[in-house]
């Protein structure tokens, strides 16, 4: 019976050829589903067997953590450099956005609150 290995919802085109690459270069067969003309069903890859789960798992495994380790560096030296954006920047690129976002959440959370108010006078 076949296992879904990993979910494809959400993944960066890269991981997913990355993912892929390392599947084909250890000799694990493979299937993979799209989500679908509506993008409801599962995007994934699936094992057609079980035998290979543990050893697919293990790779899958220890290539998240070097890609986790290589962004965390990249973010650690664009920090270090004062290449990283802050909130500040953002603010400072577009303020009338950030003003227009203000404006909006203001607003959602004036009526969401606007009923409750009333009721205690």
């Amino acid at each position: 019976m076949a296992v879904l290995l990993f979910k494809l919802n959400g993944v960066p085109d890269d991981e997913a050829e990355d993912i892929r690459a390392l599947l084909t270069a250890n000799d694990i067969v493979y299937y993979e589903t799209s989500a679908g003309n509506w993008g409801i069903s599962v995007a994934g890859i699936w094992l057609p067997n079980k035998e290979q789960l543990t050893q697919a798992s293990r790779l899958i495994d220890d290539y998240e953590q070097l890609r986790y380790q290589q962004a965390r560096a990249e973010y650690e030296q664009r920090r270090a450099d004062g290449r990283q954006r802050t909130l500040l920047d953002m603010i400072k690129e577009s303020p009338l956005r950030f003003l227009t976002y203000l404006g909006v959440i203001a607003a959602i959370l004036y009526f969401s609150i606007k009923p409750f108010m009333a009721l205690g006078s």
